[in-house]
This record gives C-alpha cells, sequence and structure tokens, in this order.
C-alpha cells in the first residue's frame, strides 16, 4: 500500500570532538544577544556549564543560569524557568544536558510565546504559535532530544508522563561534542545508551516506519550496540563515546518521525509512578514487549539481531527473531541495567493500576505493530516483574 512519506529533522547540527568551541559562532547566526542557559545542578558541578557559560561571555552575551530542571521534570518546572526567562528578559534559550533540560529548554521556548497552561499543549500539533530560537546541547548518548519534535514531562497528581508533539520545538541548533559525554558514570552511560538503543529498535518496529527512518535505525542499531559496552567499561574511550553520541542522534532522528511504540507506552506509567529512570524503565518493559510484538513482523526483529551482528545464515527467520531477543538480554546483563519490576518495588498488587494507565498512552500504542488490549498489558506487566 502506497503512502505519503515526511520526514522532518532539526536544520543545522553541528557534530564532532571540540564542537563545543563553535557555539558562540552559532548563537551568533541567530542575531541574539541575552542568553538563558537551561541545565541541572549536577551538570553544574561537573564544570561544563560554567565553562560554556565563560566561553559565551567572553563573545559578549548576557547570560543568566536555570539550574533547577529534575529528572523526569514535572510540568509546574516550566513556571520557574519561564520567571527566569522573563527576569533576564533572555531572546534565545540554550539548553545543555541530559533529555531533562533539553526538553525543558524546548517547552519554555514555545510557552514565551503562547498563552495559558503548558497542559492546554499535551497532545499532537496544539501549539499555535513558534517558540523562541533554541540551541540543545546533548551531554549524554540517550534521549535525541536534540533532534526531536517532543517534550515530555511530568504528571505527578495523574501519574502519568505526557507529551508535546509540534514542529516548533525543532531547536534551530543542534551542537553535539563527544568530549562533553567523557565524565558519564558507567551507570548513567548505559541507561542513557539503552534509552538511544530502544529509540532506534522502536522506530524499525513501527508500523511507521519508511526507508529514510530505516536507514538511521539500522546504523543507530549498529553503532549503539557495537560500542555502548565500551563506553560503559571505559567511559574515557573518545572513539566510542563519539559512535554513542552519533547513534543516539540517529535514533533520534529516526524515532521522531516512525514513532516509538509499545516499550516506551509501557515505560510511562512504571516511569511516573514508581520513578525508575526512564532509559532503566524502558530496559525492563524491552523483553516482554517484544515477545508480544515478536509474532507480527519476524523479518523486521531477524534483521535487527543481523544489525548487531548475529550471523544467522543457518536459522529460519523465526530463530533469528527468537535469537535476537537473546543477544539484547545478554547486552543488557553486560551492561548490568536491571530487568525486574520486583527491583523497585512493584508487585502484583499494582498491576491492573499501571495497565489501566498504560492503555491511556494512546499515541505511542498506534505506532506498535500489534494491536495491544488491556489484558495484553497485564500479561506483558506481569512477565516483567
Amino acid at each position: 500500500m502506497q503512502h505519503v512519506e515526511l520526514f522532518c529533522t532539526t536544520s543545522r547540527l553541528v557534530f564532532g570532538v571540540g564542537a563545543i568551541q563553535k557555539l558562540a559562532k552559532e548563537i551568533q547566526r541567530l542575531g541574539k544577544k541575552r542568553i538563558l542557559l537551561i541545565s541541572d545542578k549536577g551538570l553544574v558541578t561537573t564544570g561544563i556549564v560554567t565553562s560554556v557559560d565563560q566561553q559565551l561571555q567572553k563573545a559578549g552575551y548576557a547570560t543568566a543560569l536555570f539550574d533547577s530542571v529534575q529528572a523526569d521534570p514535572r510540568y509546574e518546572t516550566i513556571d520557574a524557568s519561564l520567571s527566569a526567562l522573563k527576569k533576564h528578559k533572555a531572546d534565545v534559550i540554550l539548553g545543555i544536558g541530559g533529555g531533562s533540560p533539553l526538553d525543558i529548554a524546548k517547552v519554555t521556548s514555545i510557552m514565551a510565546t503562547n498563552t495559558g497552561s503548558v497542559r492546554n499543549y499535551f497532545g499532537i500539533d496544539l501549539v499555535p504559535n513558534p517558540g523562541l530560537p533554541v540551541v540543545l546541547v546533548p551531554t549524554t548518548a540517550g534521549t535525541g532530544s536534540e533532534v526531536t519534535p517532543i517534550a515530555i514531562l511530568s504528571d505527578e497528581k495523574a501519574k502519568l508522563k505526557s507529551g508535546i508533539v509540534s514542529p516548533y520545538l525543532f531547536p534551530e541548533v543542534a551542537l553535539l561534542d563527544p568530549e562533553l559525554t567523557l565524565g558519564l558514570p558507567p551507570a548513567i552511560t548505559a541507561a542513557a545508551g539503552m534509552d538511544a538503543f530502544i529509540h532506534a529498535l522502536e522506530a524499525y518496529t513501527s508500523i511507521n516506519a519508511n526507508p529514510m527512518t530505516d536507514l538511521l535505525a539500522a546504523e543507530a542499531i549498529s553503532l549503539l550496540s557495537a560500542n555502548i559496552r565500551t563506553a560503559y567499561a571505559n567511559g574515557r574511550n573518545l572513539p566510542a563515546r563519539t559512535a554513542m553520541l552519533r547513534g543516539a542522534l540517529l535514533a533520534g532522528m529516526s524515532f521522531a518521525n516512525a514513532g516509538v511504540t509499545a516499550v516506551h507506552a509501557f515505560a510511562y506509567p512504571i516511569g511516573a509512578e514508581f520513578h525508575i529512570p526512564h532509559g532503566i524503565a524502558n530496559t525492563i518493559m524491552l523483553l516482554p514487549v517484544l515477545r508480544f510484538n515478536l509474532v507480527a513482523n519476524m523479518a523486521r526483529f531477524a534483521a535487527i539481531g543481523r544489525f548487531m551482528g548475529l550471523n544467522a545464515k543457518e536459522f529460519t527467520m523465526r530463530e533469528a527473531a527468537f535469537a535476537t531477543l537473546t543477544i539484547l538480554k545478554e547486552l543488557a546483563e553486560d551492561l548490568n541495567v536491571p530487568q525486574r519490576l520486583s527491583q523497585y518495588g512493584i508487585k502484583e498488587q499494582h498491576i491492573p493500576a499501571l495497565a489501566e494507565d498504560v492503555m491511556k498512552v494512546t499515541r505511542l500504542l498506534a505506532n506498535n505493530p500489534r494491536n495491544v488490549t488491556l489484558e495484553d498489558a497485564k500479561t506483558i506487566y506481569r512477565e516483567a516483574l
């Protein structure tokens, strides 16, 4: 069946070792002078934010810092970031850090030019006006937020994560420097890397996949699976860090267009209610969801194994698909990433409510290669216990 394909991404990408030295010139291209830096206190302690701030001030920019972003940021954080933006009279936003600061930077941008509550914009294409210019600098190889039109915020009261999807969330510039990722601890390297890997895997198996997203996803799967163990074991290995950052970028470009599927959908409720870090939540749900999805498109799952180096010449398609699951389980084990919900205190009694919540994540479930019912959701969560 023929269908029209649409591919969108960030219009300007700057990638490479030492790229951070180009930051002031990239902002100069935008013709702006007052910068709000959005980051988190953990990254500030590394000295990276201070170094960037000094570079910008030396170039003549007026800067202010908002560093109150927390992991899985709540939508209320936007009130505080907007207040900082208005106080500084900023005309451009620089987000630097992992996915949380980048998402807050993107949402702060659109809320500076749109009225009402941020909750009004949860959903697809509900943002009426473009935001302020945004430059994003990722310091983890994970979310790919620098090339997606998506931002995820937590709703503590509803115990849900909700997404804003709008082309106005693409930044003007994404600048990626592998050297900024060298200091990541092994656990964060593993969790972020698995998040990026799952982005690519789900984009490849989404019902919205197309030849362009397939190319990006396949290369991302190959890069990430070949380098994540090295980056985890030896975080100062610059070639591995470079490959990981490029892989996360390509994965982000792919899923921004094809969408992620049920793995992310099932991860959202457990992340929101039990505060499981996003990459870990995805890893826990990976195998249970894939076992459920496998029958829907065995050829695609077999291909993922080949992208990861599986020699499947003697395998049937079914054997190769199941062998891919084994490879994925071994990858999570090698990275010491938790794989059971029970490790976070989740019990049988929690499953009915979690299943109800995941069925509300219709934006992602709509991309899944196999239809998910409420009873299916309960079974999948039980398998992850």
